[in-house]
């Protein structure tokens, strides 16, 4: 899959407080095999807003081109990674 096929939008902390879950699903997206490009939502006010109107609170978000059309979730979802690990 395509770097730009996966996007994953996390946040920096302002505390030293981890998100576990974007770490567990870059860690699971790279162990599968899937590229993708990271993007810091803080750092996007726009980005943060649109996905607040798509009706997603928390991260990590992930957004996903395939050839069946596009998938997003929130959250750490292995059974959605190893889906598009198998689709690829």
């Amino acid at each position: 899959m395509s770097a730009s096929a996966v996007t994953v939008y996390t946040r920096t902390l302002a505390t030293t407080e981890k998100c576990y879950q974007c770490e567990a699903t870059k860690r699971r997206l790279t162990a599968k095999g899937i590229s993708f490009t990271e993007v810091d939502i803080d750092a996007d006010p726009l980005t943060r807003e649109a996905l607040a109107y798509m009706g997603y609170t928390g991260i990590p978000v992930v957004v996903a081109a395939t050839a069946t059309g596009e998938q997003h979730w929130a959250g750490y979802r292995p059974d959605r990674i190893d889906a598009l690990a198998v689709a690829a």
